[in-house]
């Protein structure tokens, strides 16, 4: 007679887990990952194919009105039968309908291939509704495919305009890491736009630090996806003398250490030369060789000389760039409620509502 406790549906218990052999746990781990990887797949297949779908049904449109003439009044006629034909199936709407010819239009060829059909349908309409030309569009579909990036954060970097910033600080990066230069200046930026700190250039560079560290978040997210935040005032000993960087973090995907330095007056030799002094103890005393690559330092600076800053970083063999960053002018930040007055207003509301 079998000593084995069965469950209601039949099943095993786990009672007997102790007589399980040797390796199972690790089988049993290594379907759930086959089972959790292949439902991402098919997401990934159906939501691609919904994508598809939609431009094809927005070619039909755009080709037959090209060819009859026909107004946007089809659009609405288009709706009412379709949705009659289809009762209860969604996106048959006249505003889908627009979207779908406005896909079709914005990439004529077949997407199947582009990163725009990897996309989830929102963030397809937040590139319709805010882009006018085919490379920004192309280049924030192809951020938002690699990263993960949500409706929300698409959104975000669209209206700060990250294509505009990305990649645009001054670096010597072709001479220091030549072998990894275009993709470690993918991940500087000129501006940082750190208008939510609130400070000003008539503020200390601590309370910039201090702005940022309290609104650490916010600020990951403007360094960009990948950045892990160590420490601020991170110390360093050398020899009998203690010395402390603003901020540093670490880049998760690059697998390098990143030293942060903050200036609130324009970019000097003098700055570049304690950065480089900085990366270089890092390099030493903190990363691990084995697994780290060379540690990477970024000045941020109210303004810089171009030209001063590329003699700057010439003379130096660590890897370095410096960018700017923007705040809110006086006048406009007097124009804005502080965060207590949105918290205030959001639980009047939500008191209003009980």
């Amino acid at each position: 007679m079998s000593n084995e406790i069965t469950t209601k549906a039949g099943l095993p218990s786990q009672a007997t887990a102790g007589d399980l052999p040797p390796g199972y746990n690790d089988l049993l781990g290594d379907i759930k990952d086959e089972i959790r990887t292949t439902q991402i797949r098919v997401k990934r297949i159906v939501n691609t194919e919904m994508v598809c779908h939609y431009w094809r049904i927005g070619r039909l449109i755009l080709d037959r009105q090209e060819e009859e003439g026909w107004g946007t009044k089809v659009i609405r006629r288009l709706s009412v039968d379709l949705q009659t034909t289809f009762p209860g199936q969604r996106g048959l709407s006249p505003r889908s309908l627009r979207y779908m010819q406005h896909l079709a239009k914005s990439w004529p060829e077949a997407i199947g291939q582009q990163a725009v059909a990897q996309l989830p349908w929102g963030h397809i309409t937040v590139l319709l509704d805010t882009l006018d030309d085919r490379l920004t569009r192309d280049f924030y579909a192809a951020q938002a495919v690699q990263h993960g990036w949500s409706r929300a954060f698409l959104s975000n970097m669209v209206s700060s305009q990250l294509h505009l910033r990305q990649g645009m600080a001054l670096t010597n990066f072709d001479t220091t890491v030549p072998e990894g230069s275009d993709l470690l200046r993918e991940i500087t930026r000129d501006p940082y736009l750190l208008e939510f700190t609130r400070v000003g250039a008539d503020h200390a560079e601590r309370d910039l630090e201090d702005a940022l560290v309290d609104h650490v978040v916010r600020f990951l997210q403007e360094l960009g996806v990948g950045f892990a935040f160590v420490g601020r005032q991170y110390p360093l000993v050398v020899g009998d003398q203690e010395f402390r960087m603003d901020l540093l973090f670490y880049h998760l995907r690059l697998h390098r250490y990143v030293v942060i330095e903050l200036k609130t007056v324009p970019a000097q030799p003098a700055h570049l030369g304690q950065l480089s002094f900085y990366t270089a103890v890092v390099d030493d005393k903190v990363r691990d060789p084995s697994r780290d690559d060379a540690t990477l330092g970024i000045l941020i600076a109210a303004d810089r000389n171009s030209e001063v800053v590329q003699y700057a970083l010439r003379g130096s063999t660590q890897p370095m760039a410096v960018s700017t960053y923007a705040t809110l002018p006086p006048e406009m930040r007097a124009l804005l409620p502080t965060d207590a007055d949105l918290a205030r207003v959001t639980h009047e509301v939500l008191r209003s509502r009980e």
